[in-house]
C-alpha cells in the first residue's frame, strides 16, 4: 500500500462517487475524523464539478480536488471507500488490487460472477464487503440469526424493505443479507426457498419459504423489517435509518479495520467483532 506521508500520519482515504448522497456523507465523516484524511475524491468523467475542492460539496474547505483520474485518486490512498454501481466498483477493484489499496465496498447488486471477482481480489488486498455498513443493521443481523434458530419451526418468515425512489436494485442488498443469515441459521438454501414476487393466483404459502417485499418511494433512507408469523403471535425485528451518517461512520470503522490487514475478505461482523457476542441456542 502507499506509504506517502500524510498530515499527522492519519489514515489516507479516497472516496468513489464523491458527489453522490453517500459520497458527500463520507467526505464529511472523513473531514470530521481526527485520525483520517481525505486524499482522493473520484467522480465520473464529464461531471460538472470536476476540479473543485471536494470539501465544498459539504460546505467546507481544505479537502482534495474532485477527479475522474483513478490513478490520481488512489495515488496516496491506503483505503478506497466505494458506494457506486457494480460496473464502476469492479473497475476500481482492479486498480486497487494493482496498487495494493484496500477497499470498503458498500455497492450492492453484484452478480455471482462479479462477486467471484471480489473474492479473487481479496487474495491480494484486504476488502470489507457489506451491503450495509450501519452498526445497528449489523447488530440486527445477529439478532435475526438468534431469532431464526429459535423460531425455525412453525413460523413463516417475510422480509419487507423500503428505500428512496432512486434506488436501482431490488430487493436491497441488506434485505438479501438478512435472508442469507436466516437461511443459514435454519439450514436452508436461500436460492431454493426465496420468494421474490407474488401476483395473481399464487396458491397457499409454501412451508419453509422466505418471502421478500419491496417498497420504493420518496426519500426513505432505508427501512427493513423481518416478520416471524406464527400461530397466535408474530414477532417483528426492524431497523430504520433516518440518515446516511450511520453508513458513513460504519465505513470509517471498516477502513480503520482494513488498515491492520494485508489481505482477505471481511464483513461488518468481522469489523465489529460480533461473532464473539453471538448467543448460542
Amino acid at each position: 500500500m502507499s506509504t506517502a506521508p500524510t498530515p499527522s500520519n492519519r489514515l489516507p482515504i479516497a472516496i468513489a462517487g464523491a458527489t453522490g448522497r453517500m459520497g458527500q456523507m463520507l467526505i464529511e465523516a472523513v473531514l470530521d475524523a481526527p485520525d483520517c484524511v481525505l486524499v482522493g475524491a473520484l467522480e465520473r468523467s464529464g461531471h460538472a464539478r470536476l476540479g473543485e475542492d471536494a470539501a465544498q460539496l459539504v460546505g467546507r474547505s481544505g479537502g482534495c480536488g474532485l477527479t475522474d483520474d483513478l490513478d490520481a485518486a488512489l495515488r496516496d490512498a491506503r483505503v478506497l471507500i466505494d458506494f457506486t454501481r457494480p460496473i464502476a466498483t469492479l473497475q476500481h477493484l482492479e486498480a486497487c488490487r494493482a496498487r495494493g489499496v484496500a477497499m470498503v465496498i458498500g455497492t450492492t447488486g453484484f452478480t455471482e460472477d462479479e462477486r467471484a471477482r471480489i473474492d479473487e481480489a481479496a487474495r491480494d488486498i484486504p476488502i470489507v464487503l457489506a451491503p450495509n455498513m450501519s452498526v445497528g443493521v449489523n447488530v440486527t443481523l445477529k439478532l435475526l440469526e438468534f431469532a431464526a434458530k429459535a423460531l425455525s419451526e412453525g413460523y413463516d418468515i417475510e422480509i419487507i424493505e423500503a428505500h428512496h425512489r432512486h434506488k436501482v436494485d431490488a430487493p436491497s442488498g441488506t434485505a438479501l443479507k438478512m435472508g442469507e443469515v436466516i437461511a443459514a441459521a435454519t439450514g436452508r438454501d436461500l436460492k431454493a426457498c426465496a420468494v421474490f414476487e407474488r401476483h395473481g393466483h399464487t396458491g397457499e404459502r409454501r412451508t419453509g419459504t422466505i418471502g421478500f417485499a419491496t417498497i420504493r418511494g420518496g426519500d426513505i433512507v432505508g427501512d427493513h423489517t423481518v416478520l416471524f408469523a406464527g400461530t397466535g403471535e408474530r414477532i417483528e425485528i426492524s431497523h430504520k435509518s433516518s440518515s446516511r451518517a450511520t453508513y458513513a461512520e460504519g465505513s470509517l470503522r471498516a477502513a480503520r479495520f482494513l488498515a491492520t490487514r494485508t489481505s482477505g475478505l471481511y464483513d461488518m461482523s468481522d469489523v465489529l467483532g460480533l461473532e464473539r457476542l453471538a448467543p448460542s441456542v
